[in-house]
Parts: C-alpha cells; sequence; structure tokens
C-alpha cells in the first residue's frame, strides 16, 4: 500500500515527545528522550460483532501500513547519536469495536514495520490494547530493543488524543526512546531466571 494511500486512511496524526533533564534532584547522566506517534483512523469492522478471522487478518494488515507510516515519524525524530535503545506499542479502540480488533492491530503485523524501519529489533516488543471511549489515556510500556533483558530500557510513557477514539475508531501508537533516566536498577539475567524457574517449577511436581 503506498504512503499516500495510507495517509489518506488516517484522520489525525500526533507526535509527543518527551525529553527528562533531570529526575529526584540529580541531572540526567544522558540524554533521555522517548518520542510516540499516534494515528487516528476508522475501524472498519466497528459495530459489526465479534471479528472473524478475516476480520483480524485484515486488520493486521492495515497496522502495518500505518505502523510503517508512525515508525517512520518517530524515527526522523532521533539523530544516530541517539539511536532508540528502547520501543513499544498500543492501541485504544472505541467502544463499538471488539478487544480482539485491538490485539490484531499490535501483535502480528505492527512489529514488523517497527523493527524494519528501525533496521533491528530482536526483542519482543511489549504492547498494550484496550477497548475505551474518547479522550481515554494507555501506558505505552518500553522494552530493550535488541535484549529483552535491557532493564535500563524498561520504562512507560502515559498518552492520549483529546476527543479519540470516536466509537468507531482506533488511536494506534508506536513509541521509539533511549534509556530511563539515571537508569541504576540491576535486575536478574535471564539465565538466572531460567533456574530459578526451573527450581520452582521441580518444587511443584
Amino acid at each position: 500500500m503506498g504512503n499516500s494511500v495510507t495517509l489518506s486512511k488516517i484522520r489525525q496524526l500526533y507526535i509527543i515527545e518527551r525529553e527528562i533533564l533531570s529526575e529526584a534532584g540529580r541531572a540526567s547522566g544522558q540524554p533521555v528522550r522517548h518520542v510516540v506517534a499516534g494515528a487516528v483512523f476508522a475501524n472498519p469492522f466497528a459495530g459489526k460483532g465479534a471479528a472473524s478471522e478475516e476480520d483480524l487478518a485484515r486488520l493486521a494488515e492495515l497496522s502495518f501500513d500505518i505502523g510503517t507510516v508512525l515508525s517512520e515519524r518517530v524515527l526522523s525524530r532521533f539523530t544516530e547519536q541517539e539511536r532508540p535503545r528502547a520501543y513499544g506499542k498500543a492501541v485504544i479502540v472505541g467502544t463499538d469495536g471488539d478487544n480482539e480488533h485491538g490485539a490484531a492491530m499490535i501483535h502480528p503485523r505492527l512489529g514488523l514495520a517497527m523493527r524494519t524501519a528501525l533496521g533491528a529489533g530482536p526483542a519482543l516488543i511489549p504492547g498494550n490494547a484496550k477497548v475505551a471511549v474518547a479522550g481515554s489515556t494507555i501506558d505505552l510500556v518500553f522494552g530493550g530493543v535488541d535484549d529483552g533483558w535491557d532493564y535500563d530500557a524498561m520504562d512507560g510513557i502515559s498518552v492520549v488524543v483529546p476527543g479519540a477514539p470516536a466509537a468507531d475508531e482506533f488511536v494506534l501508537f508506536v513509541g521509539f526512546g533511549t534509556a530511563r533516566v539515571n537508569a541504576r536498577v540491576r535486575g536478574a539475567s535471564a539465565e538466572q531466571v531460567a533456574k530459578v524457574v526451573a527450581e520452582i517449577q521441580k518444587a511443584r511436581k
């Protein structure tokens, strides 16, 4: 689908930028920026009851097209020196939609658009979806681009589009960011967690 055709499906586009200079009285030790792009567009299956597999497949393809536009808009706000270390995605489904419409928007294909635009990203992308009235907020959760166990990249931002989504619309969000401000929490490694889980499972038998 061409970019102009995709843009014709979008009613509104938003860019939300957050730059944190200090936290708890301590200046940021490195640039901390998170940028989220949001698109408001029609849900073609709103008001039609539970979605069929065909409906969900069509929504997944739509998410790829719109996700490509959003990813390119966000990444244009980063310089080469600020290569994003974190990413996340979220969607609000208008009240005439099905929660599974939201799942189709963020799970099957959106990640491919984000990874393609970034040129990287093997780690699972955190995603969040809900059905809600216009003007509702949603938390977009960030996780590491290259490593899902990158604790410094784990963060979040609350996003909202005033007056959207209408009952028959979506608001789809794509976000990229740097590390969390003054990140210094050290968690367990993937190997350590796997060992603990194995011990827990063994104890349950």
